[in-house]
């Protein structure tokens, strides 16, 4: 009896933690939402890095819906839906949510939800597409996450990820657990402060696996190099990210 109290208790001191760094994650969007806003169209990493190589993966998008999960002030959005497709966003973040209904001018298309919770408010096979963008590393356990997009896509359809790279993940941080998901964290200074972001480290294997157990094909794996535009901006970084990446993107079609 007394183990069995233990396990439970240890259960539940689990999910505290995970409730206390989901907290922490929304507190820190939510104090760098504005300057994140007025920063994205140009900031390297995003504008000259991740955006371009991930657009390419989307493809031709015109006349597609596209679920775009974890939408941020909206960016990915507007380039989307000026090539012609239709886009539904949600965040964790409601300032995220607010901007990214002022950008793109549609306050029904954008809704507060959490990427771990079910996307009970869609209907099945809704979508050509799903988007997730810098955003997973932010969720400890991606199966259920990868199954409730599995559900929202049409068949065959596509969803397409970016993240930060388990391998650069693991030098950036010192990690000495490379096969184990864990909690880490990073300092960012570029929003206008100093702002602590914590998020979850995963092996190579644990970036796939989640696609692969749960009705999909991976179809293509991107490192991606920056784009010429990126060196104007920061110089520095544009050498190292034609070293060593610091993001990867993939693309999964439903079975």
């Amino acid at each position: 009896m007394s183990s069995l109290k233990i396990k439970a208790t240890n259960l539940w001191g689990r999910e505290v933690n995970k409730a206390t760094t989901k907290a922490r994650i929304l507190a820190a969007y939510e104090k760098i939402a504005e300057r994140y806003h007025d920063l994205i169209d140009h900031k390297p990493h995003n504008a000259y890095y991740d955006r371009p190589n991930t657009l390419k993966l989307l493809g031709e998008v015109e006349g597609k819906s596209i679920l775009d999960a974890a939408c941020g002030p909206g960016k990915y959005a507007e380039a989307l839906t000026n090539k012609g497709a239709e886009v539904i966003g949600f965040d964790l973040s409601p300032k995220m949510v607010a901007f990214a209904q002022e950008r793109n001018q549609n306050a029904d298309g954008f809704f507060v939800h959490d990427l771990t919770n079910p996307l009970d408010m869609l209907e099945a096979e809704r979508f050509d597409r799903v988007l997730c963008a810098l955003a997973l590393h932010y969720i400890e356990d991606w199966n259920p996450v990868v199954t409730e997009f599995h559900r929202v896509l049409k068949k065959e359809g596509e969803v397409v990820i970016s993240i930060e790279h388990p391998f650069f993940e693991y030098n950036y941080f010192k990690s000495k657990k490379y096969f184990e998901i864990e909690e880490v964290s990073a300092i960012w200074r570029g929003f206008g402060g100093r702002v602590t972001v914590p998020s979850y480290r995963r092996p190579l294997l644990e970036c796939l696996m989640p696609f692969t157990k749960n009705g999909f094909y991976i179809e293509e794996l991107v490192e991606p190099l920056p784009v010429k535009e990126f060196e104007k901006y920061d110089p520095r970084h544009y050498k190292e990210l034609n070293e060593f990446p610091a993001f990867m993107c993939l693309k999964a079609r439903k079975k």
